[in-house]
């Protein structure tokens, strides 16, 4: 049997869920192993002493332990949707939206989200903080069917989870914001067979639990399709 890599996920953790896109499209076979965030298997931390997910260990034993390096790792290998070469503008812009998106959004989501972990009485300034951001998201979404042009690229995945967090801390508050644009490339992502895929759940990974493998086939044993706009 071939040696694959592994994979340590979350599965709604979105910077596993933006890993997990990339290793999806790319056809990137790997061992997945589900782990319980309050009760982080051992062979986790051993490889990767941050501990958070996603982790990649390669057969060679490379590790690699941020999301984005993930992404590119697997795009550069397979990349039949030409993610990393976007319609309209290139890569250095992607990862520049990207950066925005891990910064100051995320700080602003985190807050959002949670904000008895930050002793905030609200997590309502941190919405609005992010409402320009959004704006201008749905500003390129209104033109084209994705964030660089009519066709998906990089960005768009790497950016999808945390959008997709954002509109679940209050979605009824989401779906009412003059964001159509925005609104319709979340939703088609949502609805994707992609998108349904990565998100099939495991159960959580013990030591010595036979393997597990991601991506899974389709039912007709043919691989992924690029949801439509």
């Amino acid at each position: 049997m071939p040696a694959f890599p592994v994979l340590y996920s979350f599965r709604r953790c979105p910077y596993a869920m933006r890993a997990r896109l990339a290793l999806a499209a790319g056809d990137s076979r790997c061992e997945l192993r589900e782990v319980v965030l309050r009760d982080k298997p051992q062979a986790m931390l051993a490889v990767s002493p941050k501990a958070t997910v996603p982790v990649l260990v390669l057969a060679d034993g490379t590790v690699i332990d941020q999301s984005l390096d993930i992404m590119l790792w697997a795009l550069r290998r397979h990349d039949p949707w030409s993610w990393m070469q976007p319609e309209s503008g290139d890569l250095a812009q992607m990862l520049a939206m990207i950066r925005e998106c891990d910064a100051s959004f995320k700080r602003c989501l985190d807050r959002y989200k949670y904000p008895d972990r930050y002793d905030l009485a609200s997590g309502i300034p941190y919405r609005e903080q992010a409402r320009p951001w959004l704006h201008e998201l749905d500003c390129r979404l209104r033109t084209d069917a994705y964030l660089f042009g009519r066709r998906a690229a990089l960005a768009d995945m790497a950016v999808l989870p945390f959008v997709r967090q954002f509109a679940h801390v209050d979605k009824a508050w989401f779906d009412g914001q003059d964001w159509p644009g925005l609104s319709r490339w979340l939703t088609a992502w949502m609805r994707s067979e992609l998108f349904e895929r990565i998100m099939q759940k495991y159960p959580a990974w013990k030591s010595g639990d036979q393997p597990r493998y991601f991506p899974v086939e389709s039912e007709d044993g043919s691989a992924d399709t690029e949801p439509a706009a």
